[in-house]
């Protein structure tokens, strides 16, 4: 259980508390707080995630300050969580901080992460870590040279359900598998600064490169921009890997009602990933055989089966996971080199789109 404490008014715990991974026999490896030096972390960007990412921190007795170029934002970060309010340098001048949590715009990772790298800052950062393949390399090569921790925020790898998944997958239970196909769906959050692919695939490409443990050879976009002219609001990526295993991601910010669902199929059993569902119905493991012996295929249907999983806020889990690699110097889940993976796919499935589209 990750204990609360951080905000104003509410109790804090001592520094010399952070997450630590914990196994439960009950469920999947997990994050809890053990005794160990937590690093003060800095939110930079205090936005609709940035809140979050705060909150979080807050409640790991990690959050050291915020900042934001609104003043608004930043004075009700501030003043909720009991912390300073400062600006990005004046965060990259304070000898105190060790580690940010960048929740910046898209389009500013990449400076803000070499910024914070060059002052000696651990890193996490919100996806994507570039929009640049060549620009990712670079911020991997910095933190490897100053010898800093440097992790993406890929969070549905750290969603509790997402990691029995691929425990799942891992172990055998859905036999080998054959395809992968993911729909992220929903109406807004609409951005400007970069498109739909950008915004939404990364999680599921994290995910499908996870479960598959390969890189795709073979990497195809196609998109739809329908409100405004070169920012896709629909697309489609089709992946194909060294193993035969065909995977598609399909995302839109413009469907009328939200829809998270992966699903792999497997030659033992299918598996669905519904984010949507209640706790106990987000996986469903479906045991049904298709039998090829015959002239004509058969089906044999079973009924679905739900694994046990704790309860957790995966951004919780994600940044515990964080602040343990910094105070351990363990590698994180995410890291740079999972990073440019992701990176190399949008970068891919975004040059696709750009010459169907006559670009």
């Amino acid at each position: 259980m990750l204990h609360e404490g951080g905000k104003a008014g509410g109790s804090r715990l001592p520094r010399s508390t952070v997450a630590e991974p914990i196994d439960n026999a009950e469920s999947f490896p997990r994050y809890a707080v053990a005794a160990s030096a937590v690093a003060r972390t800095a939110c930079i960007g205090c936005g609709y995630w940035g809140k979050k990412v705060a909150r979080n921190l807050a409640a790991l007795n990690a959050l050291h300050a915020v900042a934001d170029v609104s003043p608004a934002s930043l004075a009700e970060t501030s003043n909720e969580y009991a912390v300073p309010g400062h600006t990005f340098e004046a965060i990259l001048d304070d000898p105190e901080c060790e580690a940010v949590a960048i929740a910046s715009p898209a389009s500013m990772h990449g400076d803000h992460v070499r910024r914070a790298l060059l002052a000696g800052k651990h890193v996490f950062v919100e996806k994507p870590l570039a929009l640049q393949v060549f620009e990712g390399h670079s911020l991997v090569k910095l933190a490897r040279d100053r010898g800093r921790i440097l992790m993406v925020g890929h969070v549905l790898r750290y969603h509790p359900i997402v990691v029995a998944l691929v425990e799942q997958a891992r172990n055998g239970r859905l036999g080998t598998i054959k395809h992968v196909y993911s729909r992220r769906f929903g109406l807004g959050k609409i951005r400007t600064e970069e498109d739909v692919i950008w915004s939404f695939a990364p999680h599921d490409i994290s995910l499908i490169l996870a479960l598959l443990g390969e890189t795709p050879t073979y990497v195809s976009g196609e998109a739809t921009c329908i409100l405004t002219p070169g920012i896709a609001d629909i697309a489609n990526i089709h992946l194909g890997f060294p193993s035969g295993v065909t995977a598609r991601i399909s995302v839109s910010w413009l469907n009328p009602t939200k829809e998270h669902r992966t699903v792999i199929i497997g030659s033992k059993a299918h598996a669905v990933f519904d984010d949507t569902q209640p706790w106990e119905k987000k996986l469903q493991i479906y045991d049904h055989r298709i039998e090829l012996s015959s002239a004509e295929p058969s089906i044999s249907r079973a009924e679905p089966v739900s694994p046990l999983v704790a309860q957790g806020e995966p951004l919780r889990e994600e940044l515990a996971h964080f602040l343990n690699c910094v105070a351990t110097g363990r590698q994180p889940l995410t890291d740079g080199a999972e990073a440019l993976g992701v990176l190399s796919v949008l970068e891919q499935a975004a040059k696709s789109v750009r010459a169907k589209n006559g670009h």
